[in-house]
C-alpha cells in the first residue's frame, strides 16, 4: 500500500497543479454573458464579423493576437502590444485596461469585482 502510495502521490499533486492553468474555468459563463451586456456590450459586438461600435468585435478575441481585427482603428500602443489574449492576459488586462496597456483608446476603468472579471473570461471563451 506505501509503494502504491508513493507513486500515486506525485501524480495527483501535478494533476492538481494543471486545474490552476485554466483560470476562466472559475467563472460562469452566463453570469459573464450578463457582464457583457450590462459593461462592454455598449463598446463592444460578440458576433462573429461584428461591426466596430467604440471597439471591435471581441469574438473570438481568446487566443488573437492584440490590435488584430482588420478595419478597426487601433491605438499606436494596443497594434503594438505583442501579445494575444489569453485568459491570464484578459485576467490582468480587464481591471486596468490602460495600466496593462498604456495609451490604449481603451476609456473603461476596469471590473474591479474578480468574480465578475472570471465570469466575464468565461463568457469570452464560449465566442469562437
Amino acid at each position: 500500500m506505501d509503494r502504491l502510495l508513493s507513486r500515486l502521490v506525485p501524480v495527483l499533486a501535478l494533476t492538481a497543479g494543471l486545474g490552476a492553468a485554466v483560470p476562466a474555468a472559475a467563472g460562469d459563463p452566463d453570469a459573464g454573458h450578463a457582464v457583457f451586456a450590462s459593461r462592454c456590450a455598449m463598446c463592444h459586438s460578440a458576433a462573429k464579423g461584428g461591426a466596430a461600435i467604440l471597439g471591435p468585435t471581441l469574438f473570438g478575441i481568446v487566443g488573437r493576437p492584440a490590435g488584430s481585427v482588420k478595419g478597426f482603428s487601433y491605438s499606436a500602443a494596443m497594434k503594438s502590444a505583442g501579445f494575444s489574449w489569453t485568459n491570464d492576459r484578459l485576467h490582468a488586462y480587464l481591471p486596468a485596461p490602460s495600466a496593462m496597456v498604456p495609451g490604449t483608446k481603451m476609456t473603461f476603468m476596469g471590473l474591479k469585482n474578480p468574480a465578475q472579471v472570471d465570469n466575464l473570461i468565461a463568457y469570452l471563451n464560449t465566442l469562437k
